[in-house]
């Protein structure tokens, strides 16, 4: 009997440790240094990965793991902690001063910040987090520490990569740092696994990086299908904007940068307009976004542009909006103009497309898996303006095109919700929890 109780207790042992090998994370503590999750994108570096950050946090909290985000505190009026949503807190962690604190200069920081997200672990019990998710290379420093003193794992995401920036630069843009290709390659040796946008993203992990093929999985970024949708159509957007219902209305929407390349849109209008002045009464370019990065050095520099090219009179300069704002912008628009150098995936693609309008792109990084070519929208190849001018002439003599693309985009996003980028992610979590575990034993073994 004593035999049979200890063989039962054994296979007891066996199947719980199963399920402990394949059980999803209950805590995660998130990693995202140079911009906070509660900061409006499109100004300073908020962008793309800020929507990625709260959306995918709020998701996982719905699948019930708990995401506790830590950021720098930009601001002395913020509590250190914010509820964002249900199972979802943000952290405010000192280091450095609040304001006038460029992105190049948080390296000297990060000390600081790990300082601080350690403090906040030292008032929890052991084992309080289960997993490190870091996000853009100054969290994953972090994030390698911060998984090491916690004897947890870390997954690791990218958003950009300094080899492929500086492969794919605009003329005027500058490299980056030395500093952070030697960081980037750091991490990728430390994490357990590494979450890649794309499968192009995936090889250039493996090219540049020699990431290991196994740790790297491919989780394509999600759109908030709620907010981003036709809703009551381009005609009510327009109206309720101020927009002339019969205009062309190419958009670009983001961080003004030459990275985004909101200059290839303009001289690509100069260029339609030189060929064709009778568009002139009849097109409206919006620039929606604020400067950011290396545009900062040169803040009107897009307007300068704009009087130099002499077509200032059907540029309109808008700053940031919220996201319900950003949405109604992309139903009013014919088309949203992408041309930039290097994006990881291109969110706002997504967010057009989800709004039922096509995109115009350059075929770089992610766009050409977010954008399908000649059926929701088109691919080009390089940055000539003359190419864009090309594809605005279309959409400017084929009212209908817009029609037609929009609702083929509107269906094409549907694919791209966060649920499925969440329970995608929850699985990689597991696999990187389960390698951790068998990591330690073997070293312990």
């Amino acid at each position: 009997m004593s035999q049979y109780v200890s063989r039962l207790g054994r296979r007891s042992t066996a199947a719980s440790s199963r399920l402990r090998l394949h059980r999803r994370p209950r805590r995660v503590a998130m990693l995202s240094v140079h911009t906070s999750p509660l900061h409006q994108p499109g100004t300073g570096d908020a962008g793309g990965m800020n929507v990625y950050i709260v959306e995918l946090a709020q998701r996982l909290a719905a699948i019930n793991i708990e995401v506790e985000i830590f950021t720098r505190a930009t601001t002395g009026t913020l509590p250190p902690k914010v509820e964002l949503a249900p199972g979802v807190m943000v952290r405010h962690i000192d280091a450095g001063p609040y304001e006038g604190l460029a992105k190049e200069d948080l390296p000297a920081q990060l000390c600081a910040f790990t300082h601080g997200a350690m403090q906040a672990w030292a008032g929890h019990r052991p084992g309080y987090y289960d997993l490190v998710h870091s996000h853009y290379w100054l969290s994953g420093h972090v994030g390698w520490l911060a998984a090491e003193r916690w004897g947890t794992p870390l997954v690791h995401a990218m958003h950009t990569m300094a080899k492929v920036k500086n492969a794919a630069l605009a003329a005027d843009d500058t490299p980056e740092p030395a500093a952070r290709v030697i960081g980037e390659t750091q991490i990728v040796r430390a994490a357990d696994r590494l979450i890649a946008n794309t499968a192009e993203e995936a090889d250039e992990l493996v090219r540049h990086y020699e990431a290991e093929q196994s740790k790297v999985a491919v989780v394509h970024p999600g759109v908030n299908l709620d907010r981003f949708r036709p809703a009551d159509g381009r005609a009510a957007a327009r109206a309720r904007l101020g927009l002339p219902q019969d205009a062309l209305i190419p958009l670009f929407a983001g961080r003004i940068q030459p990275l985004k390349a909101p200059d290839v849109l303009l001289r690509a209008v100069a260029v339609l307009l030189e060929e064709r002045p009778d568009l002139r009464s009849h097109i409206v370019v919006p620039v929606v976004g604020g400067p950011s990065g290396s545009g900062l050095a040169k803040p009107e520099g897009l307007q300068k542009l704009a009087a130099r090219l002499g077509i200032a009179d059907v540029v309109c300069f808008r700053p940031p909006v919220g996201q319900e704002q950003l949405a109604d912008w992309f139903r009013a628009a014919s088309v949203l103009v992408m041309p930039s150098y290097s994006e990881s995936f291109g969110l706002v693609a997504i967010e057009a497309q989800a709004s039922g309008t096509p995109v115009l792109a350059a075929a770089v990084g992610g766009l050409p898996v977010a954008v399908r070519h000649k059926e929701t929208g088109f691919l080009v190849p390089g940055h000539d303006p003359v190419d864009y001018a090309r594809v605005l002439r279309d959409f400017a003599d084929n009212r209908a095109l817009a029609e037609r693309m929009g609702a083929a985009a509107a269906w094409h996003a549907k694919s791209f919700g966060w649920d499925t980028a969440a329970a995608a992610t929850a699985d990689v979590y597991m696999a990187a929890m389960h390698e951790h575990r068998r990591h330690v034993r073997s070293h312990h073994g």
